[in-house]
């Protein structure tokens, strides 16, 4: 029932706030934080979420910056990531994402209209182009944009190698970078599945990395230290895990 739950939310939910946010762009209200904006992207979340049973706690909300701008850099192993940190996070929060989304009928006109990256990973050039106007945004309007650098959702719940793109775009903007760890995601739904198997989310926040100082041939420096620190917030959730 809950995975029939889930389905029926997750498409009665994406038309209604894809529609409201479509029409916010259409009417040419402004972007400011806390509006529609962002107050339909965190709707989206919770209701999918609530329909699928499935709570969400947040530790560490207080390395965030209220105000931004800021990189959160997070491991990925579901859809669940996203209604999560979207629906839950303290701050509104963008993210740069594959085309293919912005392909979607109605969700993809919402992705740009609210002002979400899109990023084609198969045109290195462009790629390059895309993260460039992203950092500009970043900065100007303060933004909190989250990153997923293992670049795809992992098959087998373990962390996945870094790609370069999240650092190159950080050091670009000048912003610290803020790791999370997004666990249980993995359990509920795999990647391929459409069954859920509801249970608890915990979203664990680290101290923000500061890119100060830092040139675009560090970004592999960079990308080692915030992958340490993920695999830290990994294993204080794993050292609570009873045995198997």
């Amino acid at each position: 029932m809950r995975t029939l739950a889930f389905l029926v939310a997750a498409v009665l939910a994406t038309v209604w706030y894809s529609s409201k946010t479509i029409l916010a762009a259409w009417l040419r209200l402004p972007r400011r934080p806390g509006g529609v904006y962002d107050t339909t992207g965190r709707d989206w979340g919770r209701v999918i979420l609530r329909a699928a049973g499935v709570p969400v706690a947040v530790e560490g909300a207080e390395h965030l910056s209220p105000a931004g701008p800021q990189i959160v850099a997070s491991n990925h192993a579901s859809l669940f990531d996203i209604l999560a940190i979207l629906g839950h996070l303290p701050v509104p929060v963008k993210f740069i994402t594959k085309q293919e989304l912005f392909r979607i009928p109605l969700y993809g006109a919402a992705l740009k209209a609210a002002g979400h990256v899109r990023l084609d990973r198969a045109r290195a050039r462009e790629a390059l182009e895309v993260y460039a106007g992203a950092a500009k945004q970043i900065v100007e309007r303060k933004l909190t944009m989250l990153v997923f650098p293992e670049g795809t959702r992992t098959r087998t719940g373990a962390l996945l190698p870094f790609k370069k793109g999240a650092f190159v775009l950080a050091i670009e903007a000048g912003v610290p970078i803020v790791p999370a760890y997004v666990a249980n995601t993995f359990g509920i739904q795999p990647k391929g599945s459409l069954r859920v198997h509801p249970r608890p989310i915990r979203i664990l926040l680290g101290p923000p990395i500061l890119v100060t100082g830092l040139a675009a041939s560090d970004r592999d420096v960079l990308a080692d230290r915030v992958r340490a620190a993920i695999v830290a917030l990994k294993e204080r959730v794993d050292g609570l895990q009873p045995p198997a």
